[in-house]
């Protein structure tokens, strides 16, 4: 079944008596910047609550445990998503939530994508720990976080681009960790083999992934999460199956 929702274990400080703590989740799949990042944000909230993942399945797992969280920092290259289809499906199942992306990469086309999707801030992992704690502070005030030099970020998506994050958005929490493993390769029958179900389970997963994305076949179903890709792979990394 399902990996167990949190990766990490959760982190605090003593608060002072009346202080409101925080919650705030961390999704990277390295440990170390991981743990970088828990420190900055104690240092910008002393007394915060902490919780990690170190992949999209357990985030989802984690977000659904925790849905009072008050802010999520989230890479974009984990295991289970590719690209902009993670920040897409958790900004329409979560619209509360915000969400700051922890990248590698810091061109001012991918941040501006990023805010597109609904991200409320943008962090390089190259950032400095006292960058990182003045944008989670500004970010939980409302304001938008991009990094120094990134003017005018905000654009208008692509519609191919628009239309598919609408439709991921859609679907629910399973049908986008199947939507995931595709992404990442896998047959019917290994797809069911991690989830822990049967094949015709995932098989049923798969025929309302086409619909509410509008296709009809697997190579469609992986030629629309490309549109959110950071780099298209070839079609034949996914592999059509019965």
């Amino acid at each position: 079944m399902s990996a167990p929702a949190a990766t990490d274990p959760a982190r605090a400080a003593v608060t002072e008596r009346g202080a409101v703590s925080r919650e705030v989740l961390i999704a990277d799949d390295h440990p170390l910047y991981r743990d970088a990042l828990t420190r900055a944000v104690l240092g910008a909230l002393p007394g915060a609550m902490v919780r990690g993942a170190a992949s999209v399945p357990t985030l989802l797992a984690l977000i659904e445990a925790h849905p009072q969280a008050d802010l999520l920092l989230m890479d974009l290259h984990m295991p289970g998503a590719r690209g902009f289809s993670a920040l897409a499906h958790i900004r329409g199942q979560h619209p509360g939530l915000p969400i700051v992306v922890v990248s590698a990469h810091e061109e001012a086309s991918v941040v501006r994508r990023a805010l597109a999707h609904g991200a409320s801030g943008y962090l390089a992992k190259s950032a400095a720990g006292e960058d990182i704690g003045a944008a989670v502070r500004a970010v939980l005030e409302g304001e938008v976080w991009v990094p120094a030099g990134v003017v005018g970020a905000r654009v208008e998506l692509k519609p191919d681009e628009a239309a598919v994050a609408a439709r991921i958005a859609e679907l629910t929490p399973q049908q986008f960790r199947v939507l995931g493993m595709l992404a990442e390769g896998l047959l019917n029958k290994q797809i069911a083999y991690e989830l822990g179900v049967s094949e015709a389970t995932v098989k049923a997963h798969m025929t309302a992934i086409m619909r509410k994305l509008g296709v009809s076949n697997r190579t469609q179903v992986a030629l629309a999460a490309s549109q959110l890709a950071l780099d298209q792979l070839p079609l034949s990394a996914f592999p059509e199956d019965d």
